[in-house]
């Protein structure tokens, strides 16, 4: 009896050791985010259309005065902060409105572009 107890404990004992309640996409991510060399032109843009950014914030439609179409007018929100805080939802009027945050690499392919000086490339 005594041989099946310490058996059946060191069987426990292994199984909840390895147990691991990591999140799986950060133990075994599917795709890296890269964010080098990030362009107004190429990747800015496209994340801007991608998410409508562009269709809610254009000049015939310029929601709270915001206009996003075009550099010049990216930089105006870029130069603020609040471009970024509102991706983030932190500080800002969270963006999409009504709608979960973007995609964090999408972020993060952003605020890389405005790490380098947010460019006009």
């Amino acid at each position: 009896m005594k041989r099946h107890t310490t058996v059946f404990f060191t069987a426990l004992l292994i199984h909840f050791s390895a147990c691991d309640y990591n999140n799986e996409e950060q133990l075994y991510p599917t795709s890296s985010c890269e964010t080098v060399d990030m362009s107004y032109a190429i990747d800015v843009t496209d994340i801007l259309q991608n998410y409508s950014c562009i269709s809610c914030h254009s000049s015939a439609n310029s929601q709270h005065s915001v206009i996003l179409e075009g550099y010049d007018n990216v930089k105006v929100w870029v130069d603020s902060g609040t471009l970024l805080k509102s991706m983030k939802h932190d500080g800002a009027s969270p963006m999409p409105k009504n709608q979960t945050k973007m995609n964090p690499c999408d972020i993060d392919k952003i605020e890389a572009w405005i790490t380098a000086g947010a460019l006009n490339n």
